[in-house]
């Protein structure tokens, strides 16, 4: 019976269509998490667990069942000799551009990336056998409690958790029969069956790494490894347990050399303490923060597909950030279970993976979630600082594009991992945190010094044309043409130069706020030096560059950008903004989806939201939860459905298509990047009934909404900082009485409302 339920259940999450249903409130429902009715077999199909520092992921059939283990800052950190050579340098680089010298830039710059190292690495995995008639049934996630339950024929169950406050993680199972307990350390020292390779998604086994075998320990009652890794590093695994009469409750965590100097005696302390505070405590503590996190945030939506995408999302962003962690790789906490380097190298991608896995940390209301991230960039400035100066020769900020932990340039194609203007992309985010937080000590101490910075390298990399107009001498569009020679431009591309203009322009903007005149002017001056973007005479869509149409379908929208995220072009704007909008779109309509990557379609889902065309953003999502997810929603890049939305088959997983995707919906709820918060302003016309809670606007306004029937019916505003709050008509002529401030306040401005706000102050518009 209980397989036959859970088979409806799986059924009826995966159904479209609309459901017109708008609770009071909302939260994650046991039908938004993933309820399993034939084992997950494989590593990419588990259920997550995450603290942002700590990973889980479990799967198997319990013959064994699985938990494989992750810490976010388990790296092999070697260094690239090659960019250590004389001939490695950005006059050099644009001589060999200039000379066609294709092989010798692929020589230094990208096979590098082929190496095993450095890379992200695992942890290894504890597996747990059951007494052979204990056969599988069914395993489920609990998004709201961060649970996993593995439930067997005989009444056994499995409870797996990663503790939301404390850096441990929690095994509880429920059974009078014996299990059988393994703790297996990575096959770092076993044989090579694949060597790294340029070219390759994933560099090859874990054993090229060719470190030694690790140092084994095991007790009555605890079971541990120390793996000593590359250059002295090395990390400690440990797992404790207790037999009880009714089961066995075990805790196992991980620890590195950079914590302790004896790892595997600090992590055993670790586990061992936490043990004595009994499953009940650690429990109650977990569920508490996840309560928390809940609380902030809901939505309803009426296509099931999408909203339970989104608490999914939600719940993973939740997993794998922290305010003191490191920030999200390809794949956050979950690194590969497969014996092989991750996919990748489970790296940090600065030109479009970081970017959006912390899209929906802004509407979302998640900042604290991305202050990991801001913080990183910010602690390993330094870094980018001395690789601008021995690379490009020049004063100011650029980051490299592909990344270690330590922000070290790690290789690949040229074009795109030495770009000028990866540091403006993500300057971006350090401008998202200031407008959603209004926190004026960061603006002062971190926003405007990072765009200050990107903007002085910015001046000094463009060089002025006979014309007075500045350009790159090497200029380039992620990815188009991949890492041909042709991938270079003979103009200024668009991701470049929206890039270059955008950083200019705010870099003047938070110069004026913090009242330096000169520095504003400054800028102001260089920006009226930039060329403008290139544009289509005829039908008015972004080019890639001048005279240069984006050629065929292609997975990255980078000569997009303009429009999506940095909302230089506006729908607010009028006629000429719109026709930019709209023939974009078309082109990309015209040239299909046979090269996107499920990221594409998340992306597409905040352009389209920005054109305010819902059916559109609602199509784009459906259809990357349905062809590009895995069954535990994990974004594998390629079309899994078999129905032709890509001829990417491939299942790589990687996070930033799923955080995307959660971004993309809150863009149909919400938006304020254009200084006015409007509500639903991107929603299909069937979805009579919509509601959000706690989203967060432009200037830290806390938003929930109702929409019923069509209309919207209620608007509260909570002004965390205060200040002018521009809110766009919801109510048309019906009116709208309001609480929580004086009617006459309230100033209509054309088909907005204006209201000057007090810290704290609270406001809600109802529909008359």
């Amino acid at each position: 019976m209980r397989r036959r339920m859970m088979a409806s259940l799986i059924l009826l999450s995966g159904v479209g269509g609309i459901v017109s249903r708008c609770p009071a409130d909302a939260g994650p429902r046991r039908e938004h998490g993933l309820h399993y009715a034939e084992p997950a077999l494989v590593w990419d199909e588990a259920m997550p667990l995450g603290n942002g520092l700590l990973g889980a992921l479990v799967w198997g059939d319990g013959r064994p069942l699985r938990i494989s283990l992750d810490r976010t800052d388990l790296w092999d950190l070697r260094p690239v000799p090659e960019f250590r050579s004389a001939d490695y340098s950005y006059r050099t680089m644009r001589q060999w551009v200039k000379e066609g010298r294709i092989q010798d830039l692929h020589r230094l710059y990208d096979d590098p990336y082929g190496n095993p190292g450095p890379t992200k690495i695992p942890a290894g995995r504890i597996e747990l056998t059951f007494d052979g008639d204990c056969a599988f049934e069914d395993a489920s996630l609990d998004l709201a409690k961060a649970s996993a339950e593995v439930r067997f024929g005989d009444g056994a169950i499995a409870r797996v958790l990663v503790h939301a406050g404390r850096q441990i993680g929690v095994i509880q199972i429920a059974s009078r029969k014996p299990v059988s307990i393994r703790l297996i350390a990575p096959p770092f020292a076993g044989e090579v069956t694949e060597e790294a390779g340029a070219g390759k998604i994933s560099a090859g086994d874990l054993a090229t790494l060719r470190y030694e075998a690790p140092l084994e320990q095991r007790g009555d009652n605890w079971a541990a490894y120390l793996q000593k890794g590359w250059g002295g590093f090395s990390f400690a695994v440990v797992l404790v347990w207790r037999q009880f009469e009714s089961g066995w409750l075990g805790v196992w965590s991980i620890s590195t050399s950079k914590e302790s100097i004896d790892p595997l005696a600090a992590v055993r302390e670790r586990c061992e303490t936490a043990l004595e505070r009994g499953f009940g405590m650690l429990v109650q503590e977990h569920e508490r923060w996840w309560a928390s996190y809940w609380d902030r945030v809901s939505v309803s939506v009426p296509n099931p597909v999408i909203e339970r995408q989104w608490y999914l999302e939600t719940y993973k962003f939740g997993a794998a950030t922290r305010p003191d962690t490191p920030p999200i790789t390809l794949q956050g906490p979950w690194t590969a279970d497969d014996m092989k380097i991750p996919p990748w190298k489970g790296d940090y991608h600065h030109d479009l993976n970081t970017q959006l896995s912390y899209w929906p940390a802004y509407s979302g209301n998640r900042l604290d979630g991305a202050r990991g991230y801001v913080r990183w960039l910010w602690e390993t400035r330094e870094t980018s600082r001395e690789w601008t100066k021995r690379f490009f020769g020049l004063p100011g900020l650029n980051v490299p594009m592909t990344a270690d932990l330590e922000q070290n340039q790690i290789g690949g194609w040229h074009q795109y991992t030495h770009s000028a203007t990866t540091a403006a992309w993500l300057a971006h985010h350090f401008w998202l945190h200031w407008r959603y937080s209004m926190d004026r000590q960061f603006l002062r101490e971190r926003a405007y010094p990072w765009l200050k910075s990107t903007a002085v390298f910015l001046e000094a990399v463009t060089e002025k044309g006979p014309d007075g107009k500045r350009a790159l001498p090497l200029s380039s569009s992620p990815e188009i043409n991949d890492n041909r020679l042709e991938a270079w431009f003979r103009s200024i591309t668009n991701y470049d130069l929206a890039l270059i203009r955008w950083t200019f322009e705010r870099t003047a903007e938070l110069a004026e706020l913090l009242g330096e005149q000169g520095g504003a002017d400054r800028w102001r001056t260089v920006l009226s030096e930039m060329p403008d973007l290139a544009i289509d005479s005829k039908d008015g869509r972004l080019l890639v560059a001048k005279d240069y149409p984006l050629p065929a379908s292609h997975r990255h929208f980078s000569h997009l950008m303009a429009i999506h995220p940095l909302g230089m072009i506006r729908w607010e704007n009028g006629d000429r903004d719109r026709t930019i909008i709209k023939a974009s779109l078309a082109d990309l309509d015209k040239l299909g989806t046979k090269q996107w990557c499920g990221y594409s379609f998340s992306w597409l889902a905040s352009l389209a939201a920005r054109a305010r065309d819902g059916e559109k953003a609602e199509r784009a999502l459906e259809i990357f939860s349905r062809a590009f997810c895995l069954r535990n929603g994990f974004h594998c890049n390629g079309d899994q459905s078999g129905k032709g939305y890509s001829d990417f088959r491939y299942r790589p997983f990687t996070l930033e298509g799923n955080f995307a995707a959660a971004a993309g919906l809150q863009e149909m709820l919400l938006q304020s990047y254009s200084g006015t918060i409007r509500l639903f302003p991107a929603v299909p016309a069937s979805w009579h009934d919509v509601f959000f809670k706690g989203l967060r606007a432009e200037g830290a306004f806390v938003v929930s909404a109702r929409r019923e029937a069509g209309r919207v019916r209620s608007v509260e505003i909570v002004a965390e900082a205060g200040g002018p709050l521009r809110l766009e008509n919801p109510f048309g002529e019906d009116g709208y009485s309001l609480t929580g401030a004086e009617p006459a306040s309230v100033k209509a401005f054309g088909q907005d409302l204006f209201l000057e706000t007090l810290p704290g102050q609270k406001v809600t518009f109802s529909r008359k």
